[in-house]
């Protein structure tokens, strides 16, 4: 009877669970698979005759606060991942609302409004109506979208209703002045920028003057379009009559660069170190370049061509042969007096890049052009120049490295006023003076205009003689006379130092 004491516990179960959840009960008699039926017992006098059903599950508890929770749950976790992608709720960018917006959505509002902003041109515009799309119009809409998001996210509503965030509405002013030209065409008549040329009558470059024009104000057209989105509006307008139009490049700008040209001009060569060995003349350089105006700025244009047929033909200006130096000397060694300075050759080097590199220059506002030279060295030759005196002979001989250069008859002092042997050196020239001599007597001699005077002995010198022709013989009072030209060469081939060696 065990199955029957679990039906009954369980129908017992199902009573109690009936009971407290107040539904009606009804007994079946069970039945169990692959058994034969039980008989019933007889029923307790007085209780009612009952009917044992199957044991049923237990049915599921319904869980209503749960889902109402769970509900709750995932609308507070939508809204805070919302939080984390939106912008704040009253953020304007220009003027532009993209409160709970994401960035991306925001840029593309701030495109759009920009662009589809209207302008009605008024006057002389004849009420044309052009949109920023029209004109050009454009803003950093992905950057100020980014920045406003950054600045104030959705979450953070200390940052709700905050302050504009601001941003540079610009119109492209090729597209702007087109479309403006193309409504407005009476409005527009071009300024002439002022230029720099060359004159040849001056060999220098001048400024031709500029002249104003008129045109639509594009500036003031993009600060109205700026205010009117700013004010959170979509269509302005705008007069379309003309405004003065400055040119874009000024008398003051093309009289700066003018001044820097003909500075350039005077110092404009080809320099082998410090030197500028080949000047370039102003006529010359203004075939190398021309000044250009490069949309309102101008600059300096070379032509590298030009350069060329000057550089093919520096090797004439620039080759030389070596001149080697000449220098009077004692018997010491010491120079005395330079004859002839040592100048190294040289031969012009690679000039393959030349003249682009000259254009280069000239472009940057640099006339000095360095130059390659392969030099060859000069030699050094001294000269041993001594005078010789023979009182005996009567005679100046000239020698020079050991040879005899030139010799002359010459009248020295009378043996009253000898001329003193012994050797000496040149210390001064005199290229004319008046002379004073004393007779044995006393008295005091003077001689004007005693030419190429040649002082080695105190008042002894060589000078050139007008006053007599009797070179041979002794005449003078202590001086060596000398025909003039003698006297001249004497004065002439003698540095101070030379050697003068004076004897019977």
């Amino acid at each position: 009877m065990t199955d029957l004491i679990s039906a009954q516990d369980a129908k017992t179960e199902k009573l109690t669970e009936a009971t407290a959840s107040g539904d009606q009960l009804t007994a079946v008699a069970p039945t169990h698979s692959g058994d034969a039926p039980t008989d019933s017992m007889p029923p307790d006098s007085g209780d009612p005759e009952l009917a044992w059903a199957p044991i049923e599950p237990a049915p599921k508890k319904k869980r209503l606060g749960l889902w109402i929770g769970l509900g709750v749950g995932a609308v507070a976790l939508g809204a805070g991942a919302a939080s984390m992608i939106l912008i704040a709720p009253g953020t304007t960018v220009a003027g532009i609302p993209v409160g709970w917006l994401t960035p991306g959505a925001a840029a593309e509002v701030i495109d759009a409004h920009v662009a589809e902003t209207e302008v009605t041109l008024t006057g002389a515009g004849d009420d044309v109506v052009l949109s920023g799309a029209d004109l050009g119009a454009t803003i950093d809409a992905r950057g100020l979208a980014d920045e406003a998001f950054a600045e104030r996210p959705l979450w953070n509503i200390g940052s709700w209703m905050g302050e504009p965030v601001s941003g540079d509405i610009t119109l492209d002013p090729a597209t702007a002045e087109s479309a403006l030209r193309a409504a407005v065409p009476s409005s527009f008549d071009d300024p002439v920028d002022a230029g720099v040329v060359f004159d040849a009558k001056s060999a220098t470059f001048v400024v031709t003057p500029s002249e104003p024009g008129t045109a639509v104000d594009v500036d003031a057209l993009t600060a109205a379009i700026v205010d009117t989105v700013a004010d959170g509006g979509k269509t302005l307008e705008f007069p379309g009559g003309p405004a003065e139009a400055a040119p874009a490049v000024t008398d003051e700008a093309a009289t700066t660069l003018a001044t820097s040209i003909n500075t350039m001009l005077g110092t404009m060569g080809f320099y082998i170190g410090d030197e500028r060995t080949v000047p370039v003349a102003p006529a010359v350089a203004a075939t190398w370049f021309t000044v250009i105006d490069d949309d309102g700025e101008l600059r300096i244009q070379a032509d590298e061509t030009a350069i060329q047929t000057t550089v093919d033909t520096l090797a004439a200006s620039v080759d030389r042969a070596p001149v080697n130096a000449t220098n009077i000397v004692d018997s010491a060694g010491n120079i005395l007096r330079t004859e002839t300075a040592g100048v190294n050759g040289r031969a012009l080097g690679d000039t393959s890049n030349l003249a682009a590199d000259v254009a280069s220059s000239i472009e940057g506002g640099e006339g000095a052009f360095p130059i390659e030279v392969a030099e060859t060295k000069f030699e050094s030759v001294n000269l041993l120049r001594k005078i010789d005196v023979n009182l005996s002979r009567q005679t100046a001989t000239l020698y020079e490295n050991g040879a005899v250069v030139r010799s002359w008859a010459i009248s020295s002092g009378k043996s009253a006023t000898p001329t003193d042997a012994g050797n000496f050196k040149v210390y001064a020239h005199v290229r004319e003076q008046t002379m004073k001599s004393r007779e044995p007597d006393g008295s005091i001699t003077e001689t004007p205009n005693v030419p190429w005077v040649t002082y080695f002995n105190g008042d002894e010198g060589f000078h050139g003689t007008y006053w007599h022709n009797d070179f041979g013989t002794p005449r003078s009072h202590g001086c060596v006379n000398m025909p003039i030209d003698v006297a001249r060469y004497v004065y002439e081939w003698s540095p101070v130092g030379l050697e003068v060696s004076v004897h019977y």
